[in-house]
């Protein structure tokens, strides 16, 4: 049972403070959990679970907005932190974005979405669907309708029919003249490889996201090609467990409109798509590096947004770099981004440049992490295939459409 939540901003202000059950928590407890941040840094800000003198808390951050839930009471850790997330996506959704100026302006909104999304500390209804139909996201005709009226409430007067139904995620009465139904695979690769070129890690997290807009309540089932190869698998809440459980196979009444039916990993692969070595060397006060980009393992479709990005250490005093394709900027922070975009097929793309370091430090002792960005659109990268989409009651002109698309999550090259 959750007690409180705090929104934070990135100072540590507290934004907007939700009292959940008779239990009042104190606003003591933000300062004592943002002098932790503080005095710890980011390595306190990745704890999702942290035990304070006098209560658990529970944090999860998004573009700079620190959610804060606190208990006194044994429960779940998981709940908390899947509440939050949920929490987190309703209000980005909502307000179409997420960040101190945009919660400050919509505080009504916010306030009446945490009232019906959790009821003394326990979660209720936190589907956006049945949300949208009892509290209207805000425009700019409510904003001029409240200012005129002086009534900011967004809230509807009758309860949506879904609250009552088994499948409280879909309304009943949705008709549409085109039905169509399109399935997309959105994975991120993450890998590691060390200095020596060698691939210590590479996985691919990955989500199976839908987008509905089929008349009645549909019975859908999708399956897959190869589905042992998933690890790590969770379902959105509409997604029947026995049949997946027994034949790896996904049975559902989809929500109206786009949604994320599941997402998954997978784990151990052996090659990524495209390699980057650099070269550092460094002698009598100066530094030369050297970077080479290319397509190590070609995926049958266009590489394209290819970024390389490192932090150059503090005690390199200026640096110039020069590439032979895209463009190379330097930020007063030290931050050197490479963009390449696409590579060409008539050259290698590579940056070169020297480093000068500080006076009286001959060698570079710290060498630089690359941060690789890159998108392939039509291909999953994991290998995970998509076998059929079967609707048991077909309606007049119904269109299915399938898509992959992967891009770079965590891929890192050491030198």
């Amino acid at each position: 049972m959750l007690q409180c939540i705090f929104l934070l901003s990135d100072s540590g202000e507290v934004m907007l403070e939700k009292q959940l059950t008779g239990h009042r928590v104190d606003r003591s407890i933000c300062a004592w959990f943002w002098d932790q941040v503080v005095s710890q840094g980011d390595s306190f800000k990745q704890q999702p679970v942290i035990a304070s003198p006098t209560h658990y808390l529970f944090q999860i951050v998004r573009e700079g907005v620190t959610f804060l839930a606190c208990t006194q009471v044994e429960m779940p850790p998981l709940m908390g932190i899947e509440f939050l997330c949920r929490v987190a996506d309703v209000l980005s959704d909502y307000l179409e974005g997420l960040n101190e100026d945009v919660i400050k302006d919509n505080f009504v909104i916010v306030y009446e979405l945490l009232d019906e999304m959790i009821d003394n500390g326990f979660p209720l209804t936190t589907e956006p669907n049945i949300l949208r139909e009892m509290i209207a996201p805000p425009n700019i005709v409510s904003k001029m309708l409240s200012v005129v009226t002086g009534n900011s409430s967004n809230m509807s007067d009758t309860l949506p029919g879904a609250t009552a139904s088994c499948v409280p995620w879909r309304t009943t009465d949705i008709k549409y003249a085109n039905n169509e139904v399109y399935v997309d695979l959105v994975e991120e690769m993450d890998a590691i490889i060390n200095r020596d070129g060698i691939l210590v890690k590479c996985e691919v997290y990955g989500e199976v996201q839908v987008n509905s807009h089929i008349t009645g309540v549909p019975d859908l089932t999708l399956s897959f090609t190869n589905p042992s190869i998933m690890d790590d698998v969770r379902f959105h809440p509409c997604v029947r467990f026995r049949p997946w459980e027994s034949h790896h196979i996904l049975s559902f009444v989809p929500p109206d409109g786009l949604f994320k039916l599941m997402s998954y990993r997978v784990k151990k692969l052996k090659s990524t798509p495209i390699y980057v070595k650099p070269q550092i060397t460094s002698d009598d006060g100066a530094c030369r590096v050297n970077v080479m980009v290319g397509i190590r393992n070609d995926p049958g479709k266009m590489i394209d947004s290819i970024t390389v990005q490192f932090q150059l250490p503090s005690c390199v005093l200026s640096a110039d770099l020069t590439a032979n394709h895209g463009a190379v900027t330097i930020f007063s922070n030290k931050t050197c981004t490479w963009s390449i975009d696409r590579i060409p097929k008539d050259r290698t793309p590579a940056l070169s440049g020297t480093l000068l370091l500080e006076t009286g430090l001959k060698r570079l002792h710290v060498f630089p992490t690359f941060q690789v960005g890159f998108r392939i659109q039509g291909v999953a990268l994991s290998g995970l295939q998509l076998d059929k989409l079967d609707l048991r009651v077909v309606p007049s002109r119904l269109y299915k459409g399938f898509r992959a698309f992967t891009r770079s999550g965590l891929y890192e090259v050491r030198s």
